[in-house]
């Protein structure tokens, strides 16, 4: 899945809309502002998803082909998802889980 796709797709959720994060696109909670998908700064291979640290470790565990961290992220509630993982499925929903959103995100 590329950026471009995955923000299409987190646009069709409720509550998200288009929005910045470090001056870049990206797609952000509508009712507080807040990005939570955006370009990681390792945007040749990977984009990043705002969630908990619980969740990113058990993706990390379960899928690292898919999600992991680079040390600019480690220890922040984002996580890099590979444009390559063979796991788009779930990859939509780990997008879909964040709307709502869980109250914990960072703006950008």
């Amino acid at each position: 899945m590329t950026f471009d796709e995955a923000v299409a797709y987190a646009l069709t959720l409720p509550d998200a809309e288009p929005g910045t994060s470090y001056g870049k696109p990206a797609v952000k909670v509508a009712s507080n502002g807040r990005a939570f998908l955006f370009p990681s700064h390792e945007a040749d291979t990977s984009f990043g998803v705002a969630m908990d640290l619980d969740t990113i470790e058990l993706l990390k565990e379960t899928d690292p082909d898919s999600f992991w961290q680079s040390p600019h992220y480690v220890g922040w509630e984002g996580v890099l998802i590979r444009y390559a993982s063979d796991h788009e499925d779930r990859v939509r929903e780990v997008i879909a889980r964040v709307p709502g959103l869980h109250g914990r995100l960072h703006s950008g």
